[in-house]
């Protein structure tokens, strides 16, 4: 009886997921009257306003990714080799951003950086594109630091520096050239989460006035009909993508031990 509750909840949360995305999907293809057609997708696709916006926050995933690395890599990497009483702070801190909203931390770097303050930031586009690049950051902090610090926790972090130092190895070497390595699995799986969430965030693109990919959908969603389901369905189809190559790179995690 168990079992069959089980299988019977497994399957209502599929069709509660999966029916409207059929839905959606089949809509999609209905732009040309009486046949199914991909004129909605190739329309999105053709569409000047969808490559300029798609690249640019492809773009700006790449950058946060970078940029994220840079940061959290040493930090996980200094607080479980140097200050681990510290760890349930940091964790603390890298839990901020889920609990607060995306409009208040862009407002706030609209109340700081901007034209009229000491460092006007918002003045320039480079400027703009280095705040939002900093708020994605922000918004991926959770995941990204969860996951390399998951990383770290499968080597043995004080015994790789020691090794390192005796062979007269300074600090930029050993992160890039022992650490960094071995939790490169973790450093994607939390750059894959990181390239989902950039690609659909609206709010801080919107009102740093950016030509992001969320804010392109929300305003083609606005004015066409077949057109934003097809535009939903390529989103969809990006999310799944980036959280299948996470689930490979957990299992060639799981396996790496085994295979060294």
């Amino acid at each position: 009886m168990k079992r069959f509750w089980a299988w019977a909840a497994l399957a209502f949360g599929l069709l509660y997921f999966i029916l409207p995305l059929i839905g959606m999907t089949n809509f999609s293809l209905k732009m040309r009257r009486g046949e199914y057609s991909f004129d909605a997708y190739a329309k999105v696709l053709a569409d000047p306003r969808f490559q300029e916006t798609f690249s640019y926050s492809v773009t700006m995933a790449l950058a946060t990714i970078i940029f994220g690395v840079f940061l959290i890599v040493p930090t996980a990497y200094w607080v479980r080799l140097k200050l681990p009483g510290l760890r349930p702070y940091i964790e603390f801190l890298t839990l901020l951003p889920l609990v607060i909203p995306a409009i208040v931390v862009v407002f706030g770097y609209i109340r700081l950086y901007n034209t009229s303050s000491w460092l006007p930031l918002t003045g320039s586009s480079a400027g703009t594109n280095m705040l939002l690049m900093f708020g994605y950051a922000t918004l991926g902090l959770p995941y990204m630091y969860r996951a390399v610090d998951t990383g770290l926790r499968t080597i043995d972090v004080t015994t790789l520096t020691e090794a390192a130092q005796s062979l007269g190895a300074g600090w930029a070497t050993i992160i890039g050239r022992i650490i960094l390595p071995n939790v490169s699995v973790a450093v994607m799986s939390g750059a894959f989460v990181t390239f989902a969430i950039v690609m659909g965030e609206f709010t801080m693109a919107a009102l740093l006035n950016k030509p992001a990919f969320g804010p392109y959908m929300q305003l083609l969603g606005a004015n066409r009909a077949y057109e934003p389901a097809a535009l939903a369905v390529i989103a969809f189809g990006i999310t799944w993508a980036c959280l299948g190559l996470m689930q490979l790179v957990s299992r060639l995690q799981k396996t790496a031990p085994r295979q060294a």
